[in-house]
């Protein structure tokens, strides 16, 4: 990457960063901006797992994964403790592809 444009990132960034807390309290957006903000938010972090669960290599990733993320799903919905989500989707994942479910 050129430098130039490793600059102007740079600052663009700092500048973003800058302007965020002196804007704070004389910048108000509607109540219902607001809502489609926080709407939109949810949107795309549903995307992103649909994307990280559904494919690999541009194509779809099979049957396991998707349990997999729906277990930790149900499990993270119903409160569990961190640590037994994250192995229960992996478990679930695993014993499917060890089945061949793939």
């Amino acid at each position: 990457m050129p430098l130039l444009a490793i600059v102007v990132l740079a600052v663009g960034t700092f500048a973003f960063r800058f302007v965020g807390p002196l804007s704070h309290g004389r910048v108000r957006m509607p109540e219902r901006v607001q809502r489609l903000l926080a709407v939109a938010a949810a949107v795309l972090l549903v995307a992103l797992i649909a994307n990280a669960a559904l494919t690999r290599d541009h194509g779809f990733a099979g049957w396991a994964r998707p349990a997999g993320v729906l277990v930790g799903g149900v499990l993270a919905v119903r409160r569990a403790p961190f640590p037994v989500v994250v192995l229960a989707a992996v478990a679930t994942t695993a014993l499917l592809r060890l089945w061949g479910v793939g």
